[in-house]
């Protein structure tokens, strides 16, 4: 009776390794099937406004020189935004070069759609793509966010950030 015991004691342990190694593999390979964030930072404007001269920096190191990468701006802001698109400037720096700025019109909302982000109550974020996947040079470099548009401070803004993703 006692190896009984035993030997139904070991059933139900592999039955619950198995019942516990299934979920966790379908996750890894779900996981390993999505594209890899590089580099993702934001930063909380105070009192929700993003005045013009506050221009936030970002620092990432690129060591995978083979791989492509997309970047992306990020922006939250509250329902009372009240502009369907923003205007940015993108200073970039790469490692050992001068710095080049360019100009950016992203649209956050339609007459039809509303809001183009995802939301969660009075909340919104959008990811907004600022180049086609690219190649870049090893070492470190610089990203500047700075907001061109007429309005100053930008009302309703709560914070703002750089993403670069690794493309698989």
């Amino acid at each position: 009776m006692f190896n009984f015991k035993k030997e139904h004691n070991h059933k139900i342990y592999r039955s619950f390794s198995a019942f516990c190694f299934l979920p966790t593999a379908f996750c890894l390979l779900l996981i390993s099937c999505t594209t890899s964030d590089l580099y993702e930072k934001h930063v909380s404007l105070p009192n929700h406004e993003w005045k013009n001269e506050y221009k936030p920096a970002f620092d990432f190191t690129i060591q995978d020189t083979t791989s492509l990468y997309k970047v992306f701006f990020v922006i939250r802001h509250t329902e009372k935004y009240r502009y369907k698109n923003i205007w940015i400037n993108l200073y970039s720096q790469p490692a050992g070069d001068t710095l080049h700025k360019a100009q950016y019109e992203l649209q956050l909302a339609t007459n039809e759609k509303g809001w183009l982000a995802t939301g969660m109550g009075d909340i919104y974020e959008h990811r907004k793509e600022l180049t086609r996947p690219v190649r870049l040079r090893s070492g470190t470099y610089k990203l500047i966010l700075e907001n061109i548009m007429r309005e100053d401070p930008l009302q309703h803004v709560l914070n703002v950030g750089i993403r670069i993703e690794k493309i698989k």
